[in-house]
């Protein structure tokens, strides 16, 4: 290393003889390189996506072959106020002896469910490296050989910023804003040190872990730090500890009757989902998910992406979907409202407006698959004051339908509210108040008023187990027929006038899913899901009909595929019978994704008319509905 100061403590080594290989056993090592994450970083890297576990805000990726290096990449690192490489492999490792030069050739390369894995080899010999995540602050690296030779570690920090100092064995790296990260070797390895890097040495062959180590704030660091002593002296422990959680995980959602390739990509929405978990931090008071860490906008939580996120966590990780729910309603306004985004900085909430209502039917999930009548106890009082929220901001003529709004009067915001940006049906929509602080769209919405139709009826069934009372009038029929048009047999927003918006759009899906529809009415809608020129396209269910003058396949709301409006789309007529034309649509959406059975990242959206993967990679509520549609496959 360059302008390495050398510092030489007493070195005590530790050795075995045995190398370890990717266990046999075990679901995880069915799925071999699930991602592809290879990527090797310098100064000015951004890098689309990496290995992340247990609610950690830091993560990893595989070397690229043709920019090798001998160590997992990274950190990468995700401090408050920025995004950063910390290292190009912080833990470098070669066997003692050799030139920090030399050159290893990859054997074995791979990201499993849970785990890095490789193997490499120079002319000494071959080493084995291991990266897990023991929680939200700690990873555990294994490094193993069969070699009489001892390894030595190396690592530079990459930004100016970042200063690296030793502490017996620990190196310890500082940020300006008091961020950091801490390497434990074994108690008594020597350390030589620089100013922007170290090298240690263990003196015997065999075995050697380093635990790697973030801490917030200097009031973390003690804690984390007296964690990782314990890490290091235990690490099987901690080695099986995560092997039994991701093997519980897969055992949960995993289905024996399914083809492998679905199989895999359920794995993939799984492992999608935990890389975007990230841990309670600074103004986000509760674990949860974000939509995708490979976008810098995205590191927040958001509305209705954090009801869909809940609901598929309840199969595998109900903990945390029981906190993804919390860390929204910690927000709760006094008058009920549920805003769109939160981040671990407050101030960068977005409170002009809200999301779809869908969080009875999260918390309903959750107690459906947990049987937890508590958390149901604890979350109605708010899921109620929610719902009723909608009908006193929301509902500019009383009727008992309820617009999208906006707190400032904007129409950009009420867009957002509807979660569907720049949707072809809002185009010519203008915006009324109804007091201060609320404002409507001028038309009642179909999906809103049909997600509210399924909240009422979640809500009633959800107050029996919490013991409480529940007299909201249902006005599901009155919303099924409000919002039909007989011919052509469609659901459809209507304007305050009385008229409707006649765009074909996935909305109309939603009667069907929240099973408010008649079966007549269900069989005019499948005449149009069903017809090629509209949305039986390639990939089905666009946002829009296909025929629709303004229909743009790569168009964000206004065409693309939104694998939550798919879920809707064929959840919705399995529900009324259409269980064959369910699965077919099924296959073609897992067959015909871009890269979905293959390594490529499950995006936010999908081309229409090809597959093509589009906007952000690594996107949570994609793979949310994935394994709901291949939970509901074949049923």
């Amino acid at each position: 290393m360059k302008n390495l100061l050398f510092v030489l403590m007493a070195v005590i080594g530790w050795g075995g003889c045995s190398v370890e290989q990717p266990a046999s056993s075990g679901k995880a090592y069915d799925y071999s390189n699930i991602l592809n994450i290879r990527y090797t970083p310098d100064s000015a890297s951004r890098c689309r996506g990496w290995f992340t576990d247990a609610g950690a805000w830091y993560g990893f990726t595989l070397p690229q072959q043709e920019r090798w290096v001998n160590g997992f990449c990274g950190p990468f690192h995700l401090d408050m106020n920025k995004r950063q490489w910390l290292s190009d492999a912080l833990v470098k490792v070669r066997f003692d002896g050799e030139s920090p030069d030399v050159v290893y050739t990859p054997d074995s390369v791979s990201y499993f469910p849970g785990e890095l894995y490789m193997s490499s080899s120079s002319e000494t010999g071959r080493i084995e490296q291991r990266l897990i995540f023991v929680d939200k602050s700690t990873a555990l690296l294994t490094c193993s050989s069969d070699q009489e030779t001892s390894f030595r570690f190396s690592g530079e920090v990459l930004p100016d910023d970042v200063i690296c100092t030793t502490d017996k064995n620990r190196v310890l790296l500082i940020s300006p804003s008091g961020e950091g990260i801490a390497l434990t070797f074994k108690p008594g390895m020597g350390i030589l040190a620089s100013e922007k890097g170290y090298e240690t040495l263990t003196l015997a062959p065999g075995k050697s872990d380093v635990v790697i180590s973030f801490f917030e704030n200097e009031a973390a660091r003690q804690a984390v730090l007296q964690e990782a002593t314990i890490v290091q002296a235990t690490p099987e422990e901690y080695r099986e500890k995560t092997a039994n959680r991701w093997e519980g995980y897969l055992n949960k959602i995993l289905r024996p009757d399914m083809p492998e390739a679905y199989n895999r990509i359920a794995v993939k929405a799984v492992v999608t989902l935990i890389a975007n978990w990230k841990s309670a931090r600074g103004d986000l008071f509760h674990a949860g998910v974000v939509p995708s860490h490979a976008v810098g906008y995205f590191m927040g939580f958001w509305g209705w992406d954090s009801w869909k996120h809940a609901v598929a966590l309840a199969r595998f990780a109900p903990e945390l979907a029981k906190d993804q729910v919390r860390a929204m309603f910690d927000y709760q306004t006094p008058e009920g409202m549920i805003i769109d985004c939160i981040y671990s900085d407050a101030s960068e909430n977005n409170t002009r407006d809200s999301k779809p209502p869908l969080a009875a039917w999260a918390v309903d999930e959750i107690y459906k698959a947990t049987g937890d009548s508590a958390f149901v106890k604890e979350m109605y009082p708010n899921l109620l004051c929610y719902y009723k929220w909608w009908f006193t901001h929301r509902d500019h003529n009383k009727n008992g339908m309820c617009e999208f709004g906006s707190c400032d009067g904007t129409l950009e915001a009420a867009a957002w509210e509807s979660g569907m940006d720049n949707a072809i049906r809002f185009d010519n929509a203008v915006m009324v108040k109804n007091s201060e602080g609320a404002w409507s769209m001028d038309q009642e919405s179909v999906d809103l008023n049909a997600f509210l139709a399924l909240e009422h009826r979640l809500l009633a069934k959800l107050a029996a187990v919490a013991g409480e009372s529940f007299d909201e009038p249902d006005q599901s029929a009155e919303v099924r027929d409000y919002f039909f048009v007989a011919d052509p047999g469609f659901f459809f927003d209507k304007r305050l006038d009385g008229t409707y918006v006649m765009e074909e759009g996935t909305e109309a899906c939603i009667p069907l899913w929240a099973e408010i529809a008649t079966g007549e009415q269900a069989a005019a809608a499948m005449r149009i899901f069903s017809d090629t020129t509209k949305f039986a396209t390639y990939i089905p269910f666009p946002t829009i009909a296909a025929d629709n003058p303004k229909f743009m396949p790569a168009g964000y709301w206004r065409g693309p595929i939104w694998l939550d409006q798919v879920y809707f789309g064929i959840s919705g007529i399995r529900k009324y019978g259409y269980k064959k034309e369910a699965d077919a649509f099924t296959d073609q959406v897992f067959n015909r994704l871009q890269g979905l059975k293959e390594d490529a990242p499950i995006h936010e959206n999908y081309d229409t008319h090809n597959g093509a993967r589009l906007k952000a990679p690594h996107f949570s509520w994609s793979s949310a509905h994935l394994l709901m549609l291949y939970e509901e496959y074949g049923k």
